[in-house]
């Protein structure tokens, strides 16, 4: 190979080539009618006919609840959310005082019941002595290949931790519990140090590596570690800690945690499972979709004069609808759920903390703007959609917001839905493991033709 060839070589060792033509090959011999998922009642993205999710499995993990059932028939209600039997405002409402939440809903998540005092202490206690990342880690891996997008980062450190495992491949639950406790520690730590590894090698900036600091809460922890001046408030911290909360766990079937079930039941290492569900969760479609609804707003609030005029963000709310503003998707993020109708608890929750700290940073204009777009995008969406279900604002319509006040960076919004939901993951893939099933393989229905080899000689 020449030197012109070599230096057209990019990393992945490929030569720079027009990728057009085989583009428009590919779209060509890759579309499928979409009329035949009606002619053999295919469940596309596994749903039914009125988008809900098909049945693949059974779990006591946590329940997503939006109907009542009254006659036989299921009517909307204000959806709630039970994290093993226990209801999510009763959780959140339960903590007054503590500020080991996030702790104590690890717990329950993975063991079936809240910790008494002495078990919450031991737990606590694992949990910091877990968190530790080596230098020679922290050095070779974390800090090297940096790049912008922390949830890469985060899935290359999990999959490089295998390697550090003595017994990586024993899927045994007492085995899988120790790996998962670790990851549950060590991920917070992962997702600060990386994003400090990219602002120093990618944007010269000062470097600083801060260790958590026994006594404090992961949430804690992670203000302490992400700021220079490890400063916070108790307010930042309950907040932090109730946001982790409400995006542990959110039953079997979003695709990440039915990644993970998937992953799982083929019998791998949990290194493997965890940086698979960390890509799914990657997807804006899923974890980062907070983003787009934060994104969404800078641009809401950079062509509108006056936040408080109903008819003005109306008429812009019209636009995104019409696909002549913001991204042109015609999507207003942060609006609609496949399961809740009414109300998503996680939102109603996380509204009312975004409020108390919206007040101590003095940003009670933005909040009230975002209040307005709450009560007037569901009606428009219905409108605009001609639906007959109502459209809820989701949890991912605030958690922006939220993060932005904390001065948490755009690049950690969805590795802190990661850090969150790495509980929720552990407790599916232990149930998985212990309830011993089959690999899940779902069906996909043939719809090509079936080539002679006659026709194979005639080309």
């Amino acid at each position: 190979m020449s030197d012109d060839e070599m230096m057209n070589l990019d990393e992945m060792g490929a030569l720079k080539v027009d990728m057009k033509k085989w583009e428009e090959e590919l779209m060509k011999s890759h579309r499928i009618d979409p009329n035949l998922y009606l002619e053999y009642d295919v469940k596309r993205g596994l749903r039914d006919s009125a988008g809900k999710g098909v049945l693949t499995g059974l779990t006591e993990i946590s329940d997503v609840c939006a109907y009542n059932l009254i006659n036989g028939r299921q009517i909307p209600a204000e959806g709630s959310l039970y994290y093993q039997g226990i209801n999510i405002y009763d959780i959140v409402n339960g903590l007054e005082g503590r500020k080991f939440g996030f702790e104590e809903t690890i717990y329950l998540l993975l063991f079936g019941k809240l910790p008494n005092k002495t078990q919450m202490d031991n737990f606590v206690n694992t949990l910091f002595e877990l968190q530790c990342l080596s230098g020679r880690f922290v050095r070779d891996v974390v800090m090297k290949a940096s790049n912008a997008n922390i949830m890469n980062a985060m899935q290359r450190c999990v999959l490089t931790l295998y390697t550090y495992d003595s017994n990586p491949e024993d899927i045994s639950a007492g085995n899988v519990l120790r790996q998962a406790l670790g990851l549950i520690a060590k991920l917070p730590l992962i997702a600060v140090y990386s994003y400090h590894a990219y602002r120093h090698f990618r944007k010269d900036e000062m470097l600083f590596i801060r260790n958590p600091e026994k006594g404090r809460s992961l949430a804690e922890n992670m203000l302490l570690m992400l700021r220079p001046s490890g400063q916070y408030t108790e307010l930042e911290a309950k907040v932090l800690d109730i946001a982790l909360i409400l995006h542990a766990e959110h039953g079997g079937g979003n695709n990440s945690t039915f990644t993970n079930h998937v992953v799982t039941s083929s019998g791998t290492d949990t290194y493997s499972a965890i940086a698979a569900s960390i890509g799914s969760l990657k997807g804006p479609r899923h974890g980062g979709a907070n983003l787009k609804v934060q994104n969404m707003f800078d641009d809401i609030k950079a062509h509108i004069n006056d936040w408080t005029n109903e008819e003005e963000v109306s008429a812009y709310l019209d636009k995104i609808l019409n696909k002549q503003a913001f991204d042109r998707t015609g999507l207003i993020y942060g609006m609609g759920h496949a399961v809740y109708t009414l109300s998503d608890p996680r939102e109603v929750i996380l509204k009312k903390f975004a409020k108390d700290l919206a007040e101590e940073k003095g940003l009670m204009e933005e909040f009230a703007l975002y209040d307005l777009v709450e009560r007037l995008a569901g009606q428009q969406i219905m409108e605009h959609r001609k639906l007959f279900k109502n459209v809820c604002a989701n949890v991912d319509f605030y958690s922006g917001f939220v993060y932005s006040m904390l001065g948490i960076p755009q690049e950690l919004f969805t590795p802190l839905f990661a850090i969150a939901r790495m509980s929720g993951w552990s407790a599916h893939r232990l149930e998985e493991l212990v309830n011993a099933g089959k690999i899940i393989r779902p069906a996909y229905k043939y719809v090509g033709k079936h080539i002679e080899f006659t026709e194979l000689e005639e080309r």
